[in-house]
């Protein structure tokens, strides 16, 4: 599909919420991220069940205007009650192209495109981006791959060619998100810089404002 990616793509993981008063927390979160500018914001949650994520998700969707594309992670059978605008798949997940076939071309689907080199074939995938890293270590989501730093991300840059989405993960701060994007990333993805801040809206605000 044909959609701007940002600079700055938040993902709100699970371990960010607060379990009392999460209805409030979400509703809350979402109005002032929205005012913040936000435009792509990924929901992460690994361990709840659908009906906990259709919970949340409701929250989010209402909180924020139908013009914020929302990505739910993993669960391509949860993305139309959701009202969400597309999935993020990783290996072990559904395909690529079997979340294509369910959501169709109209819903982005995104994928993780490689650590220290691409994933073999993971182009010719249906995919709108793919993500790659980590790029440093990263606190809200396990992995056992090594930190690929500034100068993996300009490898794998070279090797996708200048038309690929790299939307790049792992432990990305204010204060390395710009040469991140220097080295070829058009997006950075960013979870806990932003989420354990006293105030995600603000932050957020500051690193737009940061990176023009």
């Amino acid at each position: 599909m044909s959609f701007a990616f940002p600079k700055i793509y938040p993902i709100l993981d699970s371990s960010c919420i607060p379990t009392v008063g999460r209805a409030k927390f979400l509703k809350t979160l979402g109005e002032s991220l929205s005012l913040a500018g936000v435009t792509l914001m990924e929901y992460r949650n690994k361990s709840a069940t659908d009906d906990e994520i259709l919970a949340n998700a409701a929250v989010l969707r209402a909180a924020m205007p139908s013009k914020i594309k929302l990505i739910l992670d993993d669960r391509v059978n949860l993305v139309e009650q959701t009202a969400f605008d597309g999935v993020h798949v990783d290996a072990g997940d559904m395909t690529p192209a079997a979340a294509r076939r369910i959501l169709g071309p109209g819903r982005i689907v995104g994928t993780f495109g490689g650590s220290d080199a691409l994933v073999p074939g993971i182009l010719e995938q249906p995919a709108d981006y793919f993500s790659v890293g980590p790029v440093s270590p990263t606190t809200t989501k396990q992995t056992t791959k090594a930190s690929i730093g500034p100068e993996g991300v300009k490898l794998l840059r070279e090797q996708a060619g200048s038309g690929a989405v790299l939307v790049a993960v792992g432990g990305i701060t204010f204060e390395t998100c710009a040469v991140v994007l220097n080295a070829g990333a058009n997006t950075v993805a960013v979870s806990a810089a932003i989420f354990r801040a006293s105030n995600p809206a603000a932050e957020f605000r500051r690193w737009m404002e940061a990176l023009g």
